[in-house]
């Protein structure tokens, strides 16, 4: 056999087209690796749309019963609930949102975008303290590392709490060291503003802090101390809410439009409508919209045999589930009330009112009510005492935290506001979800015969 040599030029032609051929494989229009603007605004969609609205959102107001099924019984209302139902729950917070966050976070230290990290820890903390307020165990220290470890331990939610405040601190920390890229157009929520991300920090530190008052191994002043030091950095006004701004196109609606679109069975119940009629509350035509078919404020009883027309039912008013409506994720007004709260703990009714009273402005400004009419309500609503001032507080945060998932955490730690089974209920009302039927095939655990009915851990 003949041995060929080739020229040196020739070699090297065919080097450099070699080179240019495979180049012609990677598309410019599908990058491996994104940057951070292209990951942190589908990130706060996602934040908005499946971490605090979807099928979270239903389960938590069907048990505070804040909203109602026009189907018949057993169902959701009625607290029955399979193992396969919490699947799209745990995947819109591990998936959706807590890996793309860990990925936002580990490009932007890469890059010595501080600011990113910031933001990308300030939210994974929420997603995280989201997610154990649901199930309570969670995988936190081994999770999201992919092929690395399929079966991440399940940490004690004590451990998962130290983590979201350990988050919250790491980002707050990178904040300030103020390094690299600010974010603009691509943070929809704040459009780079590093100070409104910081009072959410504190904000939810002081949320977090309040939420373990009656935790085991913990005081509720020492809590109420901690929320009370972090909420002087915290919201100083509704234009501090951190809130998505949907544009109503189509594909782009507002979460709770969808939740209770025309062909939805989801309705209000008549518990959430009468509520605000009995206490002529001035919000209630801002909160609640009229039944198509009659025109009044109408709730649906829950756990009714009877089925009813879908236009005898009131829906959420268009500010909260417009089509183009703003979705709140945390606002100004629950940074007053966790204050007020803290405040009543450490120093009474009488330093509480007037904190307790601000919350309740905040929120009717924001709605735009007359400021007779929110005068006329606070006079209604009377003063605080030793005897009802936690139950005001969270009766009125719940209004503030309209249709929020907060709202079952506050329930289960305080007791208000007050709630009985619903008729026809297949058990005493859930304090927590119950594992997904995907994880425990994937990554089987002992906390995962957990039952709706069994508290979490700072559930005291």
């Amino acid at each position: 056999m003949k041995k060929i040599f080739l020229p040196v030029a020739l070699m090297v032609v065919c080097t450099m087209s070699c080179k240019k051929f495979i180049d012609v494989n990677k598309d410019p229009n599908s990058p491996i690796e994104v940057s951070e603007a292209l990951l942190l605004s589908p990130i706060e969609m996602n934040i908005a749309n499946s971490l605090s609205a979807n099928l979270a959102f239903a389960y938590a107001n069907h048990y505070v019963q804040n909203v109602a099924l026009n189907q018949p019984i057993p169902n959701h209302g009625t607290y029955l609930l399979q193992n396969t139902e919490t699947d799209d729950v745990w995947t819109n917070s591990y998936v959706r949102c807590m890996n793309n966050l860990k990925q936002l976070i580990t490009m932007a230290e890469a890059h010595g975008n501080s600011k990113y990290a910031g933001i990308g820890r300030i939210l994974m903390a929420l997603a995280l303290g989201t997610t154990t307020d649901l199930f309570g165990d969670v995988p936190y220290s081994q999770s999201l590392l992919g092929s690395d470890n399929f079966k991440p331990v399940y940490d004690k939610q004590e451990d998962v709490y130290k983590g979201i405040q350990s988050l919250l601190d790491a980002g707050l920390a990178n904040i300030n060291t103020n390094a690299g890229r600010t974010p603009g157009n691509d943070d929809y929520y704040y459009k780079g503003d590093m100070t409104k991300w910081k009072k959410l920090a504190y904000t939810l530190k002081a949320r977090y802090y309040m939420h373990l008052t009656k935790a085991p191994g913990y005081t509720a002043a020492a809590q109420a101390d901690l929320a009370l030091a972090a909420l002087a950095n915290g919201m100083t006004s509704n234009a501090d809410d951190l809130k998505f701004m949907f544009t109503g196109s189509a594909g782009e609606e507002n979460p709770l439009y969808n939740n209770f679109d025309p062909v939805s069975t989801l309705v209000l119940s008549e518990k959430l409508v009468n509520t605000l009629k009995n206490r002529n509350d001035p919000r209630l035509p801002k909160l609640v919209a009229p039944a198509k078919g009659t025109g009044l404020y109408t709730g649906r009883p829950i756990g009714s045999a009877t089925l009813g027309s879908l236009n005898d039912y009131s829906l959420p008013g268009v500010m909260y589930a417009g089509p183009g409506a703003d979705f709140f994720v945390v606002n100004y007004s629950e940074a007053l009330f966790l204050k007020a709260e803290a405040t009543l703990i450490k120093s009474g009714f009488a330093a509480a009112q007037p904190i307790y009273q601000e919350g309740i402005k905040s929120h009717m400004t924001k709605l735009g009510i007359a400021a007779s009419d929110v005068t006329t309500y606070l006079a209604a609503r009377g003063t605080l005492t030793a005897a009802n001032a936690l139950q005001m507080i969270i009766e009125e945060k719940v209004t503030a935290n309209y249709l929020s998932i907060e709202n079952f955490v506050d329930w289960r730690r305080t007791g208000f506001p007050t709630l009985t089974a619903v008729p026809n209920a297949l058990s005493a009302i859930p304090r927590r979800l119950i594992y997904p039927e995907s994880e425990i095939i994937a990554n089987p655990q002992a906390v995962q015969s957990a039952k709706l009915t069994d508290k979490v851990w700072w559930d005291n």
